[in-house]
């Protein structure tokens, strides 16, 4: 059988399957290839990880603070200077904000420790009582068994004890570190992106560079963005607290704050140790009063508030939000899931330049500008030679239409 159009005979069905296993075999070991680089390649990232760790915090706090710097900067100051005194605001603004709960905390610590030994009797009650009905040998039992699984458990206690004292220290270094690389990212920041120029040269470089920046730019909206959400959610569900004077409320505000940095998970921790608290201090009314709260801000902030300044900054859906978070709290704890978004972030936009490359390799962006440009020809003006009478035309309407018309030209040359 031939193809009336050209005249040659189709292939057999045997030849088409093979190029496509072929194609398919290809593609597969390509892509074996990749994953087995980037497989090397984090597990490079996690034997520097003690290296990594303070640069990508770093990274992260330099985007908030370099427009208070590049502000001074623009106004005459020098350099180091600009970026010393954003880096000393930052320090005293994070150091009085935990000067003003610490001393709260120390005063209402042994109030919280009765409340909550309070609300442990009465949950054995409830659990005495039905539909459980334990009696108090089983709960003495399990208390037993608990006390003995401690006392064998003494050595990797202690043991546990000097691993925190050593993850203390070395959280103590990795942040002053961090600190140290946030003051040079601010002062000699801005002499990183001609360096890598020169250095990578022509035209991989400026390849590197404009991912760099707009990277740099995602970080800094994802910071921002996180911390209008969390101020937002601090300040709506503090004043619930204070209003039902909830113990350690000013706690439970920095809590809340911070804990909006991790998007979804922090936002649920904080909620619930405040109902908690609520529940232990209070009443079971008072914590479904808190609970109500906390549900109702997060309804602003999850359908109206974050997906509104999100979408602005990262583009990402909420489902990549989520495995990101998950992925990254298993694998690196609580700083895993703090960085887990940013780092997704920054992978989008590292694949939209990649597709943006691939379109205008294959003539997409050459057909945005032709067709741009048909529509440009479309509003030249009347030649010199037409007949100068025209139909009358309606003012409102040929604005509405050229209107329009750019609006039109804008999407397409995106």
């Amino acid at each position: 059988m031939t193809d009336p159009r050209t005249g040659k005979p189709y292939p057999s069905r045997s030849r088409i399957f093979l190029t496509g296993l072929r194609s398919s075999a290809t593609v597969a070991l390509q892509a074996i290839l990749v994953l087995g680089f980037l497989w090397v390649l984090f597990w490079i990232v996690g034997q520097l990880w003690d290296i990594v760790l303070p640069v990508l915090l770093g990274i992260i706090v330099a985007t908030v603070l370099w427009p208070p710097a590049r502000w001074m900067r623009n106004h005459g100051v020098p350099a180091g200077l600009a970026a010393f005194g954003s880096l000393l605001a930052a320090i005293v603004i994070v150091g009085g904000v935990i000067g003003a709960v610490v001393p709260s905390v120390v005063k209402q610590a042994p109030d919280l420790a009765n409340h909550a030994t309070e609300g442990l009797k009465k949950i054995q009650k409830w659990i005495q009582g039905p539909p459980l009905n334990i009696k108090d040998q089983q709960l003495n039992d399990l208390t037993t068994e608990l006390g003995n699984r401690m006392k064998s458990s003494a050595t990797d206690i202690a043991s546990g004890v000097f691993s925190g004292v050593g993850a203390l220290t070395s959280l103590l270094i990795t942040g002053f570190t961090a600190l140290v690389i946030v003051f040079f990212f601010l002062k000699d920041g801005t002499r990183f992106i001609p360096w890598l120029n020169r250095t990578v040269g022509a035209p991989t470089g400026s390849h590197i560079a404009e991912v760099l920046v707009r990277m740099w730019n995602t970080l800094g909206g994802f910071i921002r963005t996180q911390a209008i959400v969390s101020a937002v959610d601090s300040v709506l569900i503090g004043a619930g607290l204070l209003i039902l004077r909830v113990p350690l409320a000013g706690v439970l505000i920095v809590i809340t704050f911070l804990g909006g940095f991790v998007p979804i998970v922090g936002a649920f921790v904080a909620g619930a140790l405040a109902v908690v608290v609520a529940l232990v201090t209070k009443s079971l009314t008072t914590a479904l009063i808190v609970l109500a709260i906390i549900l109702v801000v997060q309804q602003i902030e999850g359908n109206i508030l974050s997906p509104w300044l999100q979408s602005k900054a990262m583009e990402l859906h909420a489902v990549v939000v989520l495995l990101a978070v998950i992925l990254g709290g298993n694998k690196f704890g609580i700083i895993g899931a703090f960085l887990a978004v940013p780092a997704a972030s920054c992978l989008a936009v590292l694949l939209r330049y990649i597709l943006e490359r691939i379109g205008l390799a294959a003539g997409e962006q050459i057909q945005q500008e032709d067709a741009a440009a048909g529509l440009l020809e479309s509003l030249e003006p009347v030649p010199a030679g037409a007949p100068a009478s025209v139909p009358d035309v309606d003012a409102d309407e040929t604005g509405e239409q050229a209107e329009g018309l750019l609006s039109r030209l804008k999407r397409l040359v995106r």
